[in-house]
């Protein structure tokens, strides 16, 4: 925080107040303001190992610090609370997705937008002919590894066509939307908060994982019954909380970083808030998000008796995704350390030093 100097013209002497850059900043208590129930898949451990399996085995994606990273990162938890009926052939598909996902996080915050733009080559065009395409790239191996181990494989194996277009459709708008954020990294810059919430709902790289929750419950969902406003703004209100409430979570590693693709230094800048006011701003974000959903969800339209369990079950899943994330962002290391059950009690972060 800069400091800031107050004069008196009736007295000889001046005052400066130096304001002194924040320690620490109180993070908003979601958990409490989210009543979903919150369920825990029963294949949780197998799956995990056997995604743990998939990662370290042939060239050794994660080696090192990397390796420890993952373990602290998870990722078989948020699959399990997120994905709480997927039997486990479909919860292996949705970890193995998750943990890539994760990965490819990871790979993007040290890439410029050609980097980025390579990597999508890789990835989309493994998608797009799992059967024909061919890549030396570490990433495309990840993606189009033997039949058996691809997540992809396995999925198209038994979701719809409709599934598989969304799945394929959305992933490759999260590589469109994180090349942009590589140019606004690279440029130094920061977007103004609607430009940001545009960009954002792509980059937390939600929209497939939506999909992923036909295929893991066996969906068969019509495509306009995709498209209808409710369903639309359900995944879109899904999509905000999960995406919002991360970045206050992850604000005080990206800070440490001078990452500043987070809505917390976006908020900042645009309205001249201080660092606890802002997080206060996207907290308030957060709780609407919340309330958005439940006021949607009670509006559901009727598309018959056999749509209407198969879209219960698809909103039944937002919700797992609403309050399986706030759950287990303070279980995961990923965003505070092995302080993440006390920042869950205390709400309080002590910031980070940034680094040189």
């Amino acid at each position: 925080m800069p400091s800031s100097a107050t004069s008196s013209s009736s007295s000889s002497s001046s005052t400066i107040t130096h304001i002194k850059s924040p320690k620490k900043f109180t993070v908003p208590d979601l958990v409490s303001h989210c009543t979903f129930d919150i369920r825990i898949n029963r294949h949780r451990k197998q799956v995990t190992s056997a995604t743990k399996q998939w990662l370290f085995k042939g060239d050794n994606l994660l080696l090192g610090k990397k390796r420890d990273a993952y373990h602290g990162l998870k990722a078989g938890l948020l699959t399990a609370m997120c994905y709480p009926d997927a039997g486990r052939p479909q919860l292996r598909v949705c970890n193995d997705f998750l943990t890539y996902l994760f990965h490819l996080d990871n790979l993007s915050d040290d890439m410029d937008n050609g980097g980025t733009i390579s990597t999508a080559d890789v990835v989309l065009n493994s998608l797009y002919h799992p059967r024909t395409y061919q890549s030396s790239a570490r990433v495309g191996k990840m993606t189009r590894d033997r039949p058996l181990l691809s997540f992809y494989k396995r999925m198209i194996l038994t979701c719809s066509p409709g599934v598989q277009q969304r799945f394929i459709e959305t992933f490759d708008f999260f590589f469109q939307s994180v090349t942009q954020q590589a140019i606004d990294r690279a440029n130094g810059s920061i977007p103004d908060l609607e430009s940001y919430i545009t960009l954002r709902r792509d980059t937390s790289g939600c929209k497939p994982c939506w999909a992923l929750i036909e295929y893991a419950n066996n969906l068969v969902i019509p495509d306009e019954v995709m498209e209808d406003p409710i369903i639309r703004s359900l995944g879109e209100a899904a999509n905000d909380l999960v995406t919002w409430s991360n970045d206050i979570f992850s604000y005080n590693v990206e800070q440490s970083k001078g990452d500043t693709h987070n809505m917390i230094p976006v908020v900042m800048n645009q309205h001249g808030l201080d660092l606890q006011s802002a997080v206060d701003f996207v907290g308030k974000m957060c709780k609407d998000a919340i309330d958005r959903f439940v006021d949607d969800r009670a509006q559901l339209p009727s598309w018959g008796p056999k749509i209407d369990r198969d879209v219960a079950v698809y909103v039944d899943g937002l919700a797992s995704w609403i309050v399986g994330s706030l759950h287990w962002s303070f279980e995961t290391e990923r965003y505070f350390g092995k302080k993440g059950r006390q920042v869950k009690a205390t709400c309080v972060v002590d910031l980070l030093p940034r680094r040189a």
